[in-house]
């Protein structure tokens, strides 16, 4: 038996050493976080691929990509990641596709259950100050308040859009039995924790957490009913319901069910995130194959906290008690149950099984955004008033009026004509009104803000009382800045790695009444708010027609009966899961046991 491994390993080699170090695509990272002319431990990845047929309808790996770090400069070896405007991480020959192929894999290097890098300790907080998004709560006021079990809570679900860079690895169990003994014995002390990322003294140098598609915990042997159609059918089967024109569209790795889980992994160096990627892959070995992952990261300064049309994000986020211990102005407040499985406010908390208690649905969405495109379409359809306005200032104002605030973050309730940028960087006042105005009737008035402005569609505030629908949103941006050539053609590139967009990530307690109610039935609703008249039309932004034109009234401020047509989506699904991210004790009492 040793020297037929002897042969095998020797075979490997040699094929390993024909073919080379395969090129790997680089994190797009803030300037301010890696030097551009040295990067200290990039990311290599070796692959080594042989094929022979099986009758099996496993997914099987059809290669292994071994992660390793060292200290160099960017040249042209294919070994080397090179600093770049791309994001995204190419399907390449580690990307598994539903085949029935089987692989012979290169033996794993020794697994090492402590690491330099992950067992570090951090000095810098994890997340970014971002100006205009309120702060998060202390630990210790966490603690006092003791009315959640933070430690029990996976990290990424309350926190919200304050990330650095986080990669999004996609993955399939090939080994159940050997997945769940190396998640329990090896993973779960590394699942990072809510409370843990409150102190920068407390926070990892990597965050990691996981969750797990229907088809996930069904291989794992977790067949208890967790109560919710859209996750048990999985996103594919939703597509249609959603607007989606079908799955053309769509990143083939997310069509149909093959995908178990997500690893989310966060931190704010592009070595660190390799690190931990390097940490699972020799762990798990031939027990787990990488489907896809998605690169993503805040943008550069001064567009830091903002989505790649330029617009801050992440503002109106909701309050839950035990968490937001001092609510801003205009935050709405709900239970945590909307939020969490099992704990109070879930509305199906008597028929979900116990174990489910701290828990989230994570519902994933890979938004590609046209930018050049988008900002054509703003100056070609400007309204002529007000007439004082330059073209720009006209196609800025356009801009607001569909997204409902202003690029800085201020809302156009509170100021219709002009950006404030004080007021768009201030979070005491940024997320303070609620569409009414003295003197005005609520469902007639589009002055302040049209009825189908982004904000507006997603969450009505004082149009219509839904505390049963919140989300908390959690993703992040992924790919390049413009570049000056798509600026100046007006058009986005084609290249694959030039791709860009918002990785979107919503965590509640119900899908139907989260996400996807806000999808179906707010913003690719023409009727909703109801009572309005004239009749809102759709979400440019968010909603979505099947493909089909698209049009909202009240985008010109002078004629609120004027109707904006938009032809073309701006932004473009490329596809997702719906995942569950459960409690970290769930996770080692009942799932990985």
């Amino acid at each position: 038996m040793f020297s037929k491994l002897l042969r095998l390993l020797v075979i490997g080699l040699s094929v390993q050493s024909s073919l080379g170090a395969v090129v790997a695509d680089a994190a797009a990272v803030a300037p301010t976080l890696i030097n551009p002319t040295v990067i200290e431990t990039p990311i290599t990845r070796k692959v080594v691929t042989t094929t022979t047929t099986t009758t099996s309808s496993t997914v099987r790996p059809t290669s292994v990509v071994v992660y390793s770090t060292s200290t160099t400069k960017p040249s042209s070896s294919s070994s080397t990641i090179k600093p770049s405007s791309s994001s995204t991480i190419k399907p390449s020959s580690s990307t598994i596709k539903p085949t029935s192929t089987f692989t012979s894999i290169i033996p794993q290097p020794t697994f090492n259950q402590s690491d330099p890098i992950l067992d570090g300790n951090r000095t810098q907080d994890i997340f970014a100050d971002i100006k205009g998004i309120y702060g998060l709560p202390g630990q210790q006021e966490v603690i006092r308040n003791a009315t959640l079990n933070a430690t029990n809570i996976q990290g990424d679900i309350l926190i919200g859009m304050k990330k650095k860079l986080e990669l999004f690895y996609f993955f399939h169990i090939n080994e159940p039995k050997s997945f769940k003994k190396k998640l329990h014995v090896n993973v779960v002390p590394r699942i990072t924790n809510t409370l843990q990322l409150l102190n920068t003294a407390s926070q990892p140098v990597v965050c990691l957490n996981v969750a797990f598609s229907q088809t996930g915990l069904t291989t794992l042997g977790i067949t208890d009913n967790l109560m919710d159609t859209p996750f048990s059918q999985g996103q594919t089967a939703d597509a249609s319901n959603l607007g989606d024109p079908g799955t053309s569209n769509w990143v083939p790795e997310f069509i149909g069910t093959k995908i178990h889980g997500v690893w989310l992994i966060a931190s704010d160096t592009a070595p660190n995130i390799a690190a931990m990627v390097n940490w699972l892959e020799a762990l798990f070995g031939t027990d787990m194959t990488r489907i896809y992952t998605l690169q993503g990261n805040i943008r550069p300064p001064p567009f830091d906290g903002h989505e790649m049309f330029g617009y801050l994000d992440g503002i109106s986020q909701p309050a839950i008690p035990g968490f937001t211990i001092n609510p801003v102005p205009g935050q709405q407040l709900i239970n945590p149950g909307v939020i969490l499985t099992g704990e109070p406010g879930d509305t199906l908390i008597a028929s979900r099984p116990a174990w489910a208690k701290d828990g989230s649905f994570l519902v994933f969405r890979q938004l590609k955004q046209l930018v050049p495109e988008f900002d054509k379409y703003l100056l070609n359809n400007a309204p002529a008033q007000p007439s004082s306005y330059s073209l720009q200032d006209r196609a800025d104002l356009l801009g607001a009026r569909i997204m409902g605030r202003w690029k800085s973050g201020a809302p156009t309730d509170l100021t219709p004509l002009v950006d404030d940028p004080v007021l768009g960087g201030d979070p005491n006042q940024n997320n303070n009104f609620d569409f009414d105005h003295i003197g005005y009737n609520i469902n007639t008035n589009q002055k302040h803000c049209p009825f189908g402005a982004h904000i507006r569609k997603s969450r009505p505030r004082k149009d219509l009382n839904t505390p049963l629908n919140a989300i908390m949103r959690s993703g992040i941006p992924y790919g390049p800045e413009l570049s000056a050539a798509e600026a100046a053609q007006g058009a986005s590139s084609s290249a694959p790695d030039l791709e860009r967009g918002l990785a979107f990530v919503s965590y509640q307690s119900r899908i139907d009444l989260g996400f996807r109610f806000i999808q179906t039935q707010w913003a690719n609703s023409v009727n909703f708010a109801p009572g309005k008249t004239p009749q809102p039309g759709y979400d440019l932004i968010f909603g979505q027609n099947n493909g089909g034109p698209r049009w909202m009234s009240g985008a010109d401020i002078s004629n609120p009966n004027w109707i904006l047509n938009m032809f073309t989506e701006f932004v473009i699904s490329r596809g997702g899961e719906y995942f569950y991210s459960p409690s970290i004790s769930a996770i080692r009492d009942v799932i990985s046991v």
